[in-house]
């Protein structure tokens, strides 16, 4: 419910009188790194629309913006370097929690950096 000088609003009637809903996509992209981490101890799991979790790691030696992702305790692999900037920037400073990342592909039969894709969204918290 949006309360404001005059106005007196829940979302359904701001998109019913508005007509926009902003997109909560934030990136997607092919899961960095599946064949060297704990992914094959998993991966029956990991079906579309599973949730994943993102984690900054601060003392990665090989990225300072490094963002691993990780199922259930199991590293999965990283978001790639070329995506990892802004969501890395957000997470140090504390906004982890703004985001939502799932599973948005899966194909087991390509090269195992093109097996899984993961999107990450804003979360709504409407």
């Amino acid at each position: 419910m949006i309360k404001r000088k005059g106005v007196n609003m829940d979302n359904k009637e701001i998109i019913e009188k508005y007509k926009y809903v902003p997109s909560r996509h934030v990136d997607d992209f092919h899961l960095a790194g599946f064949a060297y981490y704990d992914g094959l101890e998993v991966i029956e799991e990991l079906t579309l629309g599973q949730k994943v979790e993102l984690v900054r790691e601060l003392d990665n030696p090989y990225d300072e913006k490094a963002v691993a992702i990780f199922y259930k305790g199991k590293k999965l692999g990283y978001i790639p370097s070329s995506h990892n900037s802004f969501i890395s920037t957000l997470l140090f400073y504390g906004h982890g929690d703004i985001f939502e990342a799932q599973i948005q592909m899966v194909n087991t039969e390509v090269h195992p950096e093109r097996q899984f894709r993961i999107v990450v969204k804003v979360k709504d918290n409407r």
